[in-house]
C-alpha cells in the first residue's frame, strides 16, 4: 500500500507531505495542482508564515530553547523553532532510543547538541546547565522548568489533562501551524513581561526565588540575600540565583548574603 512517512507538522513539512501525496496520486493517473492548494493554505489558513516575518516575532531573536520528547514531536518542533521561528535550539533530545538514528538525521543542522536518554535526571541536569529561555518537552520537563523558573511548552507525552483542551486545537496541518506558533511564542518570557507582572502582583515572588533544582541541603539564603534577589527583574532572577548558588558551593559558603551575591557577580564579570 502506498504511504508517506513525512509528518505534516509546521509549514515546510506540511507542504512537503502534500507534495509526496500528490506524487502517489499521480502514479494512479490523477493530476492535482497541489502547489495552488499549498499557496492558498499558507497565505490564508496558516497565520504562522506572515507571523514569523512580523515585528512581534522579532521578540524571539536571540532566544534559546531546549527540546525533548518523543522522536517525532521533538524532531519537528526543533525544525520549526530553528527554521520557521528563528530560535536557537541549544539541545534537542528524545527518550525513544530505538529511533535514535532517525532522530539524529532529522535534526542535523538544526540544533547545537543531541541527547538520547530515558533518564529524566540527565535531562534536568542538562537544562540546569544550559539555562535556556524556554523548554519544549513533556510534563517532566515542565516540572523541571517550574523548579528552575524556566517556562515550558508541553509538546509530547507524557502529558497532563490540561494539555487535552476541550476546544479544537490540532498540531498537524495548516491549522496546526497556528497552534504551534502560539505555543512557541507564548512559552517565552518576553521583554519586561515577568517584571511587570511582579510589580502589579502577578507572581508570588517568594515562591519563585526559593525554588531550585539543587539537592544541596546546607545552602541557605539569608534575609539580606533574599532582599537583594527580590530587587532583580524576574526574567533574569532565576539565572542570577543559580549563578550565585554555584559560586557559593565552589567556595564552600553555606549562607548566601548580599555580600556573597556581590562577590559572585564580581567573579562572573572577571
Amino acid at each position: 500500500m502506498p504511504y508517506v512517512s513525512r509528518t505534516p507538522m509546521g509549514i515546510v513539512d506540511t507542504a512537503e507531505c502534500i507534495r509526496e501525496i500528490a506524487i502517489i496520486i499521480k502514479n494512479y493517473g490523477v493530476q492535482i495542482d497541489c502547489e495552488q492548494y499549498i499557496d492558498q493554505q499558507t497565505r490564508f489558513i496558516s497565520q504562522a508564515a506572515w507571523f514569523s516575518r512580523s515585528i512581534d516575532c522579532q521578540n524571539l531573536t536571540g532566544k534559546k530553547a531546549i527540546v525533548f520528547g518523543d522522536a517525532t514531536h521533538a524532531a519537528l518542533i526543533t525544525k520549526i523553532l530553528a527554521r520557521e521561528m528563528g530560535v536557537r535550539v541549544l539541545c534537542a533530545g528524545t527518550y525513544c532510543k530505538h529511533d535514535a538514528d532517525w532522530f539524529r538525521e532529522q535534526i542535523q543542522g538544526f540544533c547545537d547538541q543531541v541527547l538520547i536518554t530515558d533518564d529524566h535526571t540527565q535531562v534536568g541536569d542538562m537544562i540546569a546547565e544550559m539555562e535556556p529561555s524556554a523548554i519544549f518537552g513533556t510534563q517532566m520537563e515542565r516540572h523541571i522548568g517550574k523548579r528552575l523558573d524556566i517556562p515550558c511548552g508541553v509538546i509530547s507525552a507524557p502529558v497532563h489533562i490540561q494539555n487535552f483542551p476541550l476546544g479544537y486545537r490540532p498540531f498537524l496541518g495548516y491549522e496546526g501551524t497556528n497552534q504551534i506558533a502560539d505555543l512557541i511564542y507564548n512559552s517565552f518570557t518576553l521583554g519586561m513581561e515577568d517584571h511587570l507582572l511582579e510589580i502589579f502582583g502577578g507572581h508570588d515572588t517568594k515562591q519563585v526565588i526559593t525554588k531550585s533544582l539543587s539537592t544541596d541541603s546546607n545552602l541557605n539564603w539569608a534575609p539580606g540575600g533574599l532582599a537583594e534577589l527580590k530587587k532583580i527583574p524576574g526574567f533574569v532572577r532565576g539565572k542570577v540565583k543559580r549563578n550565585t548558588e554555584k559560586f557559593a558551593r565552589e567556595n564552600n559558603i553555606t549562607e548566601i548574603t548580599g555580600e556573597v551575591m556581590y562577590a559572585a557577580k564580581e567573579a562572573i564579570s572577571v
